[in-house]
């Protein structure tokens, strides 16, 4: 099939065209011709904000293929919603505004391609989201030059904020694009101080850094490119290091059992325990040599409870590894066996303090743990979670640990933020309470499942929970139509991930019975 041609906004229309947040509320025409009738959600191609032929090429191949319309209207809708909604900024790096050559040529700062993408309804840049929304274009990356300076860029600047401020999650626009800030409206008290113009939040988040590593092992994994090994990449690797290092410190000093205060502590004025840390921001109390690294929130922004969460260890431990990897090819010989000694530190961790006896499921992984013997059993939906070790390389589906731990999270007599109601049912957490659970949790739970059963039924689930054609944050497990978030690109990105999945791994699921997989390359 001939690639569609190239398609151009015109900037002229910029002006007349809608907040995408509202538009995301009202159902479009043409619809499905699915029974569920779902609505055509993409912007006007003169509101997009990136476009790319090869992104509608695969759209139109697996929409063509697809069985169910209703799906295929989805996968269409959420496919392209990052590129097509998200990316507020961008610069190749060829034609650099006068500002960015000015900077670049004193400081390196803000040097070559430059990319800001956005959560979806919030204007701020997630380390962890932006990764993850650019995801199902990285296989595209070798063959269409936009895609992959769209996710260079998103290096770069992912770089730019992990040198100025490490422990933060949340980030305003570049100072370069002349985007305004924005104020999240509270108030926090941080060490180490950042600057409010240039963070949204700053809650530290270990997988935010392990995200920022992710985003380039990706990219190398598919393009075999090794651009984006900057000054300023391995500036940024240097801070990531450096925090690892003062996180990876007990509360109490080995030898002298004297209180030694964290280089990170946060303090908000707020009446949600979860919205701040414990002990006047320091968080509860860590044991040494344990070789795990402290997270201070988990990716939901929600506090650890005890602050060694592991999925975030094992996502930092893949990462290092595969960061270790790229290195060695780059000839860094040295800085690659740092890394992969620190990588088998945080492994070894995990396996000697982050499995614990259950007596009902047997060894299974905590979710959190203290080094002390303490441990909190559960899952949240948010990504990296226990159900989603398999997906981040951490180890493969058929673990015994792993097969034990994914039977206690998807029961709820096994894991307390497992939600069930008359409506819907999934994976949910503390950050929208204890009757939303999100379609998220389902889509995970597909991609690590083997069973056709299982599997269709949790994506038939999230298209029923999806009548607006978007896939929202969280449902309410008794009234389906009570969502959060109309407009939530990560969301989406999971979606069209798993439908991709599908498509590569069983086919038959989405293409009908002998259908052959379709990879996307």
């Amino acid at each position: 099939m001939a690639s569609p041609p190239d398609m151009e906004a015109d900037p002229s229309y910029a002006r007349a065209c809608p907040d995408y947040k509202r538009y995301s509320t009202f159902q479009h025409r043409p619809f499905s011709d699915g029974p569920m009738e779902l609505p055509f959600q993409r912007p006007s191609i003169h509101c997009r904000t990136f476009t790319s032929p090869l992104v509608e090429k695969v759209i139109e191949d697996m929409t063509e293929k697809m069985v169910d319309k209703d799906l295929a209207r989805l996968f269409e809708n959420a496919f392209p919603n990052t590129l097509d909604t998200t990316v507020r900024w961008h610069v190749d790096g060829e034609a650099a505004h006068t500002e960015l050559k000015a900077r670049s040529s004193v400081d390196g700062k803000w040097g070559g391609a430059q990319s800001f993408v956005v959560t979806g309804d919030i204007n701020a840049e997630w380390l962890r989201d932006s990764t993850n929304q650019l995801l199902q274009y990285q296989p595209l990356a070798k063959k269409d030059k936009k895609i992959f300076n769209l996710i260079l860029g998103a290096i770069n600047t992912q770089a730019e904020y992990v040198i100025e401020s490490p422990y933060c999650n949340a980030f305003q626009p570049p100072p370069p694009s002349k985007l305004a800030a924005t104020q999240n409206g509270q108030d926090d008290v941080v060490h180490p101080a950042y600057e409010p113009s240039f963070v949204f939040e700053c809650k530290y988040e270990l997988d935010s850094l392990a995200h920022f590593l992710s985003l380039g092992n990706s990219f190398y994994n598919h393009t075999g490119s090794l651009d984006f090994l900057t000054p300023r990449w391995y500036k940024a690797l240097d801070t990531v290091l450096e925090v690892l290092d003062q996180q990876s410190q007990s509360t109490f000093d080995s030898e002298t059992g004297r209180f030694e205060r964290n280089a990170y502590t946060f303090s908000r004025r707020t009446d949600q325990g979860t919205e701040t840390l414990p002990l006047s921001g320091v968080g509860n109390p860590l044991n040494y040599g344990t070789g795990l690294i402290r997270s201070a929130f988990r990716p939901s922004d929600d506090a650890t409870i005890l602050g060694f969460y592991i999925p975030a260890n094992a996502q930092m431990a893949v990462e290092l590894k595969k960061t270790a990897d790229i290195l060695f090819a780059a000839k860094n010989v040295g800085l690659s066996q740092i890394l992969g000694k620190r990588a088998q530190s945080i492994t070894d961790g995990i396996w000697q303090h982050g499995v614990v006896a259950h007596k009902n499921y047997g060894r299974v992984f905590a979710y959190e743990v203290d080094g002390y013997g303490s441990q909190i059993l559960m899952d949240d939906a948010n990504v990296p979670s226990l159900l989603a070790l398999p997906i981040m390389g951490f180890l493969e589906r058929n673990d015994p640990v792993y097969q034990n731990t994914r039977k206690m999270l998807l029961n709820k007599a096994g894991n307390p933020y497992y939600l069930e109601g008359r409506a819907f049912h999934g994976i949910g957490g503390p950050h929208v309470g204890l009757e939303h659970a999100w379609p998220m949790s389902l889509l995970l739970q597909a991609m690590t499942s083997d069973d056709d059963k299982e599997i269709m039924g949790c994506v038939d689930l999230v298209l029923s929970a999806s009548p607006l054609g978007l896939v929202h944050e969280s449902i309410n497990v008794n009234q389906i139509r009570d969502y959060t978030r109309s407009w939530f690109a990560w969301a989406n990105s999971v979606f069209a991930q798993t439908i991709l999945d599908l498509a590569k791994r069983k086919p038959h699921l989405v293409f009908g019975k002998g259908a052959e997989p379709y990879i996307v390359e």
